[in-house]
């Protein structure tokens, strides 16, 4: 396969997963206690695919969907039952870069495979928890699992660029320090970061330990540049919660593009 082909699969990937994150954010984007939604923004029933779960994100009866709900589309405020669909172009777009950073990065190889994978969930991830400041268990501890299964086929490939031991070790550890950081402060950390941590962790942790601290670093810079800008714009305080998710999936992906590019190398790490 060429370098078009390459790139040209890896973007279609993305763009094909990004149009089925939609309709899963608006039914996953509920607060803590309330059902997943199961109709669309008029009252309609949600069927297709997987109970409902992968469809156009456009109701076939009503016809509403991102910017035509009688509610405001996800992601414009905080939760709600009555939000409308997320506009399904910033999805796709989202998706598609994220594929597209993550191929140039890593190349072709094994552990490339389990990155596009894990790519739409937590693109899906970060979308909720910027509408509802939820990180939900039904992906995130099935993520943590499967990371960990994807990561030991990978490492069983030939041409992979990393350790699957130290993998599952990196997810035991950030886990552990989230884990620290809610108990000692847990209006600033939710439970959510941590389960995510476990995959973050893993993700990172495969290409060393010096991975995993800048891709941990690159998350917290990241939340606190934005909490310092909302402040300074005053819309928010230093009280405000902020979803914290999209940052720690922001630094995974830095430090897997950094490790992929050999820059950790070139630095002597």
């Amino acid at each position: 396969m060429g370098i078009a082909g390459f790139v040209a699969g890896v973007m279609l990937w993305g763009a094909l997963a990004g149009l089925l994150l939609p309709r899963a954010v608006y039914r996953l984007a509920v607060e803590a206690g309330l059902p997943w939604r199961s109709a669309c923004p008029a009252g309609h029933p949600l069927t297709g695919p997987a109970r409902g779960w992968l469809g156009r994100a456009v109701c076939p009866r009503c016809q509403s969907g991102p910017g035509r709900g009688p509610g405001p589309a996800v992601g414009r405020r905080r939760g709600g039952s009555g939000g409308g669909y997320a506009p399904v172009g910033g999805a796709v777009l989202a998706s598609t870069l994220v594929c597209l950073a993550l191929g140039a990065g890593v190349g072709a190889r094994p552990e490339l495979a389990v990155w596009l994978l894990l790519a739409p969930f937590t693109v899906l991830l970060c979308l909720v928890d910027r509408a509802v400041h939820r990180l939900p268990d039904v992906l995130t501890l099935p993520l943590a699992a499967g990371t960990a299964v994807a990561l030991g086929v990978a490492a069983l490939a030939g041409g992979a660029d990393g350790s699957w031991t130290r993998a599952l070790l990196g997810g035991l550890v950030l886990g552990g320090v989230y884990l620290l950081l809610y108990v000692i402060n847990p209006r600033g950390m939710g439970f959510g970061d941590v389960k995510l941590a476990l995959v973050v962790g893993q993700v990172l942790g495969w290409y060393g330990w010096p991975v995993l601290f800048a891709g941990t670093f690159a998350a917290f810079l990241g939340g606190a540049a934005h909490g310092l800008t909302l402040i300074a714009l005053r819309r928010a305080d230093r009280s405000s919660p902020i979803p914290f998710g999209p940052f720690m999936a922001g630094g995974a992906l830095v430090g897997v593009v950094w490790a992929g590019l050999g820059l950790g190398a070139a630095a002597g790490l």
